[in-house]
């Protein structure tokens, strides 16, 4: 099946770990390619999450001024487009990008910035969610929600927590989605990836988030997906990247079936489309390989994905016709 030709929605993307070897060499020339294969982009097998993780320093590192900002910006645009993506939710923790003057304000109009341009030149919606990371402090974490909050009516629609789910507790971070929760701002996080189903019902608890990044370790608790279910949380579940963070050993024990055949809703996406060096079309193919998933599987996803995404209802309705359209096709 041409998997490329199929519309996409992706829900689960970060942009610091999405920096093409092309666009390295546009910020900084000095990088060869096989630096830049060894600094940013995983290996196969990664020890940890934090392992993984540690793949963003570099690409960080290219992102402290607005014209880098907008650099990495346009060229995720470029790749969402040739991946055939109509709509894609991008993620980035704007402290992350302070390390050269700007102010996170600074920060996070430089992304809505490029992210107009980029949607003016391609056929790609797209907005944007602000993270907190797990090792932040509770005044980091505020600062964080209150950008959210500063920049509604823009491109910028949530708010998420990401970084070492292992390594970190969830208390500096209460007051924070507690915040988000009583101004009606979207709420993603994620949970069930580092750490089994115990830090996905905390996540719930605490964080009352409308969808979970990742969440596949939730199989580990049959009361937890009934409740998933039940709910309508809505996993965003990235296979290959699991696989390389070794939350589960190879492809072929991965549950993402197992969570679409529980009735759970989920979407599927690529996490970090040069950490995990992967297109959606990949990760579509693979699921057919692996598990015989057929072209009502991935529409059914994607439709998944549009009802729980973070925008209006026209632009849901859009979406959802552009999906609809290309399937039938």
């Amino acid at each position: 099946m041409n998997y490329l030709s199929l519309p996409k929605i992706e829900l689960h993307l970060h942009l610091d770990c999405c920096l093409s070897y092309k666009l390295v060499q546009q910020l900084n020339p000095s990088v060869s390619y096989e630096e830049w294969k060894q600094s940013f982009v995983a290996p196969p097998k990664c020890t940890d999450l934090a392992d993984y993780i540690s793949r963003a320093v570099k690409g960080v590192e290219l992102m402290q001024t607005r014209e880098q900002l907008k650099l990495v910006t346009l060229d995720l645009f470029e790749q969402l487009q040739a991946d055939n993506v109509v709509y894609a939710e991008i993620r980035f923790a704007p402290l992350q990008h302070v390390f050269e003057g700007l102010k996170p304000k600074e920060v996070v109009q430089a992304v809505v910035d490029a992210v107009e341009e980029g949607m003016r030149h391609t056929n790609v919606i797209a907005r944007v969610l602000l993270c907190t990371l797990r090792h932040y402090s509770e005044a980091q974490s505020m600062e964080t929600v209150h950008l959210v909050e500063q920049f509604k009516g823009s491109h910028v629609v949530g708010f998420d927590i990401a970084a070492d789910e292992a390594g970190f507790p969830i208390d500096n971070h209460i007051k924070a989605f507690r915040f988000a929760n009583d101004n009606g701002i979207f709420c993603t996080a994620h949970a069930g990836e580092a750490k089994g189903a115990e830090s996905v019902w905390e996540t719930l608890q605490h964080f009352r988030p409308l969808r979970i990044g990742h969440g596949v370790r939730s199989v580990e608790d049959e009361k937890l997906l009934e409740y998933l279910k039940q709910s309508g949380i809505h996993l965003e579940v990235c296979p290959s990247s699991n696989i390389q963070v070794n939350v589960f050993d190879r492809i072929e024990n991965h549950p993402a079936d197992r969570i679409y055949r529980s009735g759970v809703s989920m979407s599927i996406s690529t996490d970090a489309r040069t950490i995990t060096p992967v297109t959606l079309a990949d990760e579509y193919a693979l699921l057919e390989k692996t598990f015989n998933w057929q072209k009502e599987h991935f529409l059914k996803c994607n439709l998944e994905a549009v009802s729980h995404s973070f925008v209006d209802d026209a632009t849901r309705q859009l979406l959802r016709e552009k999906i609809l359209a290309g399937y039938k096709s």
